[in-house]
Order: C-alpha cells, then structure tokens, then sequence
C-alpha cells in the first residue's frame, strides 16, 4: 500500500531532489516520522526539527531548499501545507476501502424527500419530508436533515449533525414564554464541511443560509436566520446567534461568539475565545478576549473595570485643571 514518490510528484507536481522509486509507507510529522515517511515544513521556525527528522522525505518551500538537502530527499513546492493537504487526499483515495451501500439500510429516508443518485448516506441518518440533498454529498452516521432544507452538492457532514431544528424563538407572556414557529429552512451551498455534532438552526421565517464552501468545526451552533458567506471557517465550540451576517472569507477561532443581528464585513477573523458584540465592517484581525489569570487577582482586575468610566471622567478633569494653570 506504499506511495512512490515518483508517482506522488506525477500526481501533484513539485520538484522531487531524490530517488523516484522510493517507497513511501506512511505519513508523519516531522518530530515523530520514520525512514519510510514523509512529512513537511510549513513554517522556518520548525527548521530546527527539520534538522533532526528521520522522515524519508520532506517537503518544503524553495526558501528550505538548502537545509533540506542537507538532511536527504524532498519536495519543492511554494506552498508545503497545501501541498500536504493534497497528499493526504492522495493517499486516502490511494488507501480507500471498498465503498459500502450507498444508502445505509438503517437509514430513513422521506417518501417526499430528494437524494441525488450518486449522495451517501450513513447508518442511523434521518432525512424529512421535502429535503434534498445534492450530487456527491456524503451523511455520515446520525445525521439529521429537517423537512424542506437544501444541502448542495458534495459537500460532507460528519455523525450527529443537525440541520433544520427549530430556532431559539420564545416570546414572553405573564412570565411564561410562547413558541415562535420556526416556518424557515436551512439552505447550504455546494462543498460545505460540517463538523460532528454541529447544529445549524431553520429559519424563523426566512431561511438560514450557509454559502459555498464553508467549513465548520465539530460542536458549533449557527442560529436561525443566520447568513455565513462563501468559504468562512469557524473552529469547535464557536456560536452565531440569530440573524447574525457574516461576510465571505472569514474565520472564526475555537470557542468565539458573535452576538445576534450583527453584521461582519468579508476578510474579518476572530480569535479564539472572543466575543463579537458589535458589528465589524472593515476587514482585519481582532480580539476580545480579558486574559486568564488568577483569580484573586482577576477579581481585583474585574472591579477596578467597573470603575473605568469614573476614572477616564477624573483624567480629564485633571487634564483640564493642569492645562488652566501649568504651575
């Protein structure tokens, strides 16, 4: 089940320096990999390992080319971690198993809904009356899909996603709350990835959107009426409460939130553990995060933020005096 490398240059080009019968057997990082391994350098600070790998051949930028050689066979590429991200995808067709049913006898499928021929659906998978699912998707086990959503084609989701329950909409009454009918759907685009175990909400009354080439981590929640535009990526545990817009190209970092009806402009990205309370309308990087610290201590930092507003007021008032009189 080996790879030459000849045959993995041929397949995704590159510059091999080295032997192009050689056989690859596995895939590895740099500071664990084996004589039989390949592995790659996607960024100079991890020269040092490159240095010490025993990876049987490594790939690189043409910036690498010197120190690579120094230690034996690689790849020149312009870009190593994609690179890699393409042998991976090689090496899993090159490895794959025999593909199983295409439609899992356990699976339930709608009278009213509409699979593509060529879809996959997985063991356990729930699809509603008058949901479709596009041309090469793949469901894998316990995946839901509500009545009346649309999933593009070839796109991939992962055990346990949710699409099309009912959004977070309760009105108050005489301290009770009344159901809001969800009446949307969900409607996603063509090559969407979507996590384990990530929920993305219908509609209330228009659909919830997601667009082209989204990627979303495992443990996400999308809320109802959310618009995510085409290849933005969020990371586990991220939150979008409801009618948030978020624009094309985004990232979102593990653990962030962005706070409802807000809207967030293309090429905006979020740190990890952020919380978006406003809208951002100019692209850029930005962070909202009060750092971690002791407790005793944050306690202390905490109150001294209460009192920000009063101690800006008394800076100026000093300010002010110091100008009136400099003596």
């Amino acid at each position: 089940m080996a790879l030459r490398l000849g045959a993995i240059v041929d397949a995704l080009g590159g510059e091999l320096q080295g032997d192009d019968g050689f056989q690859i057997e596995r895939l590895a990082p740099l500071a664990n990999a084996t004589p039989d391994a390949i592995s790659f350098l996607s960024h100079p600070k991890y020269k040092k390992e490159l240095a010490s790998s025993e990876a049987g051949c490594v790939i690189v930028a043409p910036a690498m080319r010197e120190a690579a050689a120094e230690r034996g066979a690689f790849i020149l590429t312009p870009d190593p971690y994609l690179y890699f991200a393409r042998l991976t995808q090689l090496w899993k067709k090159a490895h794959a198993r025999p593909e199983p049913a295409r439609i899992h006898p356990s699976a339930v499928i709608d009278p009213e809904a509409v699979v593509d021929p060529s879809a996959r659906i997985g063991a356990l998978c729930v699809i509603e009356r008058g949901a479709r699912i596009g041309a090469d998707t793949v469901l894998k086990s316990g995946v839901t899909v509500s009545e009346d959503c649309v999933i593009g084609a070839r796109c991939l989701l992962h055990p346990g996603v949710v699409i099309g329950a009912d959004g977070f909409g309760l009105a108050p009454h005489e301290g009770a709350w009344v159901k809001i009918e969800q009446l949307g759907a969900v409607r996603i685009g063509d090559d969407v990835e979507i996590g384990a175990n990530t929920c993305i909400d219908r509609g209330a009354l228009e659909d919830t959107v997601i667009e082209d080439g989204v990627k979303l981590d495992n443990l996400i929640q999308i809320g109802h009426n959310v618009h995510v535009g085409k290849h933005t990526a969020m990371a586990g545990c991220a939150a979008v409460a409801g009618s948030a817009v978020i624009g094309a190209y985004c990232t979102i970092g593990g653990r962030a939130g962005v706070l409802g009806h807000l809207t967030i402009a293309d090429h905006v990205h979020i740190s990890a553990t952020s919380l978006v309370t406003r809208s951002i309308l100019k692209p850029g990087h930005y962070t909202g995060v009060f750092p971690i610290d002791d407790n005793a201590a944050w306690e202390k930092n905490a109150a001294t933020l209460k009192q920000l507003h009063s101690l800006r007021d008394r800076l100026k008032a000093l300010e002010k005096m110091t100008k009136q009189d400099p003596q």
